[in-house]
């Protein structure tokens, strides 16, 4: 058995995995927000409660809106800013004595979406979130690409390309930057952009429904999101030529962009035609926690972390 946790900053999600990449049982509950310790023992007892219920014992994978730092061994660029600077993973495989896999939800996403999701048996995958923030994940021969510095797929905070006079300098970014991917293509972003650059409702879902309805101002904002999406994909095609794109989070179930981002992406890939498949997650919103679960394959590589980082 298999348990993958998604810990997110208001809530938890487990799910425990079977041999056949089944689901056994899933769990969810709120995030001890603002306690460390208090998370590290909510984890603990989460993955108890599902192995007593199962009569089962199971490998841990975790992905986190954050990153193991290859420098200090510890959390960084974590939204769930409790976890920062903390020895997360071997805090918790001393608690459940046993090693844990900790892996960046974004490629958590990408990699479940490899495994056995849309992009099954593609080789280059590119799994994006489009939500609250915008995150980015790589997976190569089914497993994720870190990097060296542990911010591989970090996508969102590269600079929107080929902007229009209009787009600079951009809205400010968390990260201290300016013109982020991030402050374009999130939620909040496609909400500010419809508002005139304020940050009023109505929220991302609101403009998606008032544009289906006929009105001209959110049809336009929406247009504006597609030709900015599009952009920002053909800068990954160009570096990397993935094999699949795979769109995750709240905006990737807006039908209408797997028909117009192919339309819009050949003015901007250096190639004479573009074939990169864009396509929704076969699994939705679980793609995250199955991930996470996935950070340890089934029948191989047991004794080594994705990336050949080795087992803590």
């Amino acid at each position: 058995m298999r348990i993958g946790i998604d810990l997110g900053g208001t809530k938890i999600e487990a799910v425990a995995l079977g041999s056949g990449n089944e689901v056994l049982a899933r769990r969810r509950r709120p995030s001890p927000q603002g306690d460390y310790h208090a998370t590290v023992a909510a984890l603990v007892d989460l993955v108890a409660e599902l192995e007593r219920d199962l009569g089962l014992k199971g490998t841990v994978g975790i992905g986190i809106p954050g990153a193991i730092s290859p420098a200090s061994g510890r959390i960084k660029n974590a939204n769930s800013t409790w976890l920062i600077g903390r020895p997360f993973d071997r805090d918790l495989g001393a608690a459940l004595g046993r090693p844990v896999r900790i892996e960046n939800d974004a490629n958590c996403f990408a990699l479940s979406e490899a495994a056995d999701g849309a992009a099954a048996g593609a080789c280059v995958v590119f799994g994006i979130i489009l939500g609250t923030g915008v995150g980015g994940g790589l997976v190569v021969d089914g497993r994720p690409l870190r990097g060296r510095n542990a911010i591989g797929g970090e996508w969102g905070h590269n600079p929107l390309p080929w902007p229009s006079d209009e787009e600079r300098p951009g809205p400010p970014c968390y990260c201290g930057q300016r013109g982020c991917i991030e402050t374009f293509l999130s939620g909040p972003g496609l909400a500010r952009d419809y508002n005139a650059g304020q940050d009023a409702a109505p929220a991302a879902e609101e403009v998606v429904a008032r544009a289906l309805a006929g009105e001209a101002a959110a049809e336009a904002a929406l247009k504006r999101y597609e030709d900015r999406l599009a952009r920002a994909l053909a800068s990954v095609i160009n570096l990397l030529d993935p094999d699949v794109i795979v769109l995750g989070g709240g905006l990737s179930n807006l039908e209408r962009l797997y028909g117009r981002l192919p339309e819009r992406l050949p003015a901007h890939v250096f190639s004479d035609r573009v074939d990169t498949p864009i396509v929704p997650p076969l699994h939705g919103d679980s793609s995250g926690v199955r991930g996470a679960a996935w950070l340890w394959p089934p029948n191989r590589d047991r004794g080594r972390q994705p990336n050949g980082a080795g087992t803590p």
